[in-house]
């Protein structure tokens, strides 16, 4: 098969990072027998000093033209405080609205390899992480009407407008539900029902959902609560659903007690668009250029590509075998504290595309 992929390198360290899950991309070509064909697409902070806004006309046609879609990582602070047209972060909302990619998948798991490195008590650790959060990405607070204004006692007020509908929250619901299928058959929906009237109706979606869906284990979260249970027992969850804004930040916290961000992919998907795949670390300019960036997180996000866009199981396994097995020697980067000597981002990428 031959597969065309829209190639987003980004800013900081994303060119490099993208340059390695390229190479594993070609090593499970050639075991495969499939091609791919790569476009280079501008977006985020590079687009803005090449051609003068982050989101140049045609990005999103171009991507609409391929299969899927990797991204390395965009943004620094080199932008911030430019006008919105030019700061990378406004490139990023923008494509995943145009995509029309709605759910965000994160899976935080524990690589048998590095359990030393989970910042978390030995006896939690070794209970095992394999989570799947699931985040809504298009709507919320995020994309909600915002405003700014004076006020005659209280100087200027700000306000952004969290606001979901059922329609949004059903799809968003539907894709953790099978995606539990296809785990453990647990779903866990957060949500900050006792205050938020965007929660409440979340809730009774949900709740609808799950009696569609009986054959899979529900529960209801406060968002509170979920923070917590992440650090005391983050075995406990098989899918986790929320919104944009709190699955921002439950997805960070997932992350880290992988034992590294430099880890963990992510997949951006809808209905009908190419999906987006992307690690979830950002563009670390403090390292760019230096050949220190762990690539695993882009090249796992490889692997779900596989998965999720093209239907190539085995592909992906391959893929995350190979990176377990390089771990397994004894291989890691720079961003694993205390673990003895780093090699670099060169050099992890060869050696996951020799063990393909």
């Amino acid at each position: 098969m031959n597969y065309k992929i829209a190639l987003i390198r980004g800013d900081g360290i994303g060119p490099e990072v993208v340059t390695e899950a390229v190479k594993v991309m070609d090593a499970v070509g050639q075991r495969f027998g499939h091609t791919f064909d790569y476009t280079d697409v501008l977006l985020g902070g590079c687009a803005t000093d090449a051609v003068g806004v982050s989101y140049p006309e045609g990005t999103a046609e171009a991507c609409k033209a391929c299969d899927a879609v990797l991204l390395g990582a965009v943004g620094g602070p080199k932008w911030d405080g430019r006008p919105a047209e030019q700061r990378p972060e406004t490139a990023l909302l923008a494509i995943r609205k145009d995509l029309g990619l709605y759910a965000n998948l994160r899976p935080a798991t524990l690589r048998p390899a590095l359990a030393d490195a989970c910042p978390l008590k030995k006896e939690t650790a070794e209970k095992g992480i394999d989570l799947m959060m699931v985040r809504e990405l298009t709507g919320g607070i995020y994309f909600g009407k915002r405003d700014r204004y004076d006020t005659e006692d209280r100087g200027v007020e700000a306000t952004d407008l969290m606001a979901y509908s059922e329609m949004e929250i059903e799809r968003i619901g539907r894709r953790a539900f099978e995606l539990a299928r296809l785990r453990r058959k647990s779903v866990a929906s957060v949500d900050k029902a006792n205050v938020l009237e965007t929660s409440r109706l979340w809730r009774s979606v949900m709740h609808r959902l799950a009696e569609e869906y009986s054959d899979v284990e529900y529960r209801d979260v406060l968002v509170d609560n979920c923070a917590m249970q992440l650090v005391k027992d983050p075995g406990q969850f098989d899918v986790v659903v929320t919104e944009n804004m709190f699955g921002d930040i439950l997805s960070d916290e997932a992350s880290m007690i992988t034992g590294s961000i430099g880890l963990l992919p992510s997949a951006s998907i809808g209905d009908t668009a190419p999906g987006l795949y992307e690690p979830i670390h950002g563009s670390a300019p403090d390292i760019a250029g230096q050949d220190k960036a762990n690539p695993i997180a882009t090249i796992l996000s490889v692997a779900m590509m596989f998965r999720y866009s093209f239907d190539l199981p085995n592909e992906a396994k391959a893929v995350e075998e190979a990176v377990d097995a390089v771990l397994a020697e004894g291989w890691h980067t720079a961003d694993f504290d205390g673990q003895g000597d780093a090699i670099g981002t060169k050099k992890m990428g060869d050696l996951i595309a020799a063990k393909i």
